[in-house]
């Protein structure tokens, strides 16, 4: 299936600050906290660049506070991978309608139900496994239009004078014969090598997945190949982080960083050395062999490193054998006396923490 391309170019103010966000996958709650930090102005630009929805719990009420945001403020939108619903309901496509059953009815999206579940919920149409597809698209299609038409109207891709905002990554090869979801799903798109002229500002592959021994959520920002990457984990990591990356104003290119994430922040009270050597275990490369079980922590082995560490044992998926886990670490930070960290897990060995956006073990006291 080819996905239809949309692209656009857009002149951005002179005035203001440029504040991109992505990734927020439907949790409101971060969202609202990201921006209450920025303490936004009336110049300011926002930039969602994809994602605004699914695996997180609110998907149809995030999608509705950036419709009454974007009433209120100067607000862009780009198309992710997780918020492209609304060519299924405004142009039924045969060869659709086995994933749109198998989502609503497997609940695919794994984390929680997502837009058209919670539209179905609300709605008060029963998602049975005999449901009739064009009914479906009647009723959603007709209660939710303007979410749709909302939806609808997002680009893949917006082209600025200074930035390209793209939620997955530039495809290779001519425009001309681009398919609309390689821009919305591009994996590991800062790996593959490329370089371009204008600062090229993506979400969609979490940051942390670029990292081999630590895990840093903070925004990636290659001078080099004016790439910045930004998808600090919101949802997917248990120590994930809302970023936003700031441009001061437009034409600039000293960004700022800013993020959001819910966990106490505690002081330093004794300091410690970091760690000469550690292993950060993540998402694609996670089998491990466990070697004993605990009841609060588990040894284990790396299976394709071979490396072995302790790791938190709610984080195994499995019994015995080879299992996969959570994204874990046992990265000691290095901290001084009176850092402030974030405190994602207090255990009975110390705390997984958070300062500046890395994650690791602390093993003193906090204030």
């Amino acid at each position: 299936m080819i996905t239809p391309l949309l692209t656009k170019k857009l002149s951005l103010p002179e005035r203001g600050r440029i504040i991109c966000i992505s990734d927020v996958h439907a949790n409101l709650a971060y969202l609202k906290g990201l921006l209450a930090k920025l303490s936004l102005r009336d110049e300011d630009t926002l930039v969602f660049v994809g994602d605004i929805m699914e695996k997180g719990p609110d998907s149809l009420a995030t999608l509705r506070y950036l419709m009454e945001l974007d009433r209120r403020r100067r607000c862009v939108f780009v198309l992710g991978n997780c918020d492209y619903w609304y060519d299924d309901e405004d142009h039924t496509k045969p060869c659709t309608d086995w994933y749109v059953k198998r989502y609503l009815l497997t609940n695919s999206n794994g984390l929680g139900p997502g837009l058209l579940a919670q539209m179905c919920e609300e709605a008060g149409f029963e998602i049975r496994p005999d449901f009739d597809i064009d009914e479906f698209r009647a009723v959603l299609g007709a209660r939710y239009a303007a979410e749709f038409e909302f939806l609808g109207a997002m680009p893949q891709l917006i082209e600025t004078e200074h930035y390209i905002f793209v939620h997955g990554g530039i495809p290779e090869g001519d425009p001309l014969f681009w398919d609309g979801w390689d821009l919305m799903k591009n994996d590991n798109f800062m790996g593959q090598g490329r370089k371009f002229s204008k600062w090229v500002i993506v979400g969609h592959w979490p940051v942390v997945l670029y990292r081999e021994s630590i895990t840093d959520a903070k925004p990636i920002i290659d001078r080099e190949s004016h790439i910045i990457s930004i998808d600090g984990g919101c949802v997917l990591k248990d120590d994930g982080q809302l970023n936003a990356l700031i441009i001061p104003h437009n034409g600039s290119e000293d960004f700022e960083c800013v993020w959001y994430d819910p966990f106490p922040v505690r002081r330093v009270k004794t300091a410690q050395a970091g760690s000469e050597t550690s292993a950060y275990i993540r998402w694609g490369d996670n089998k491990v062999e466990i070697l004993e079980r605990g009841e609060e922590f588990s040894r284990v082995r790396h299976v394709r490193t071979g490396y072995e560490l302790d790791i938190l044992t709610k984080y195994l998926y499995g019994e015995s054998g080879v299992v996969r886990c959570n994204d874990c670490t046992d990265y000691v930070l290095p901290l001084a006396a009176g850092d402030e960290v974030s405190v994602v897990e207090t255990t009975s060995r110390g705390y997984l923490v958070k300062h500046e956006g890395v994650s690791g073990w602390y093993f003193g006291e906090l204030e």
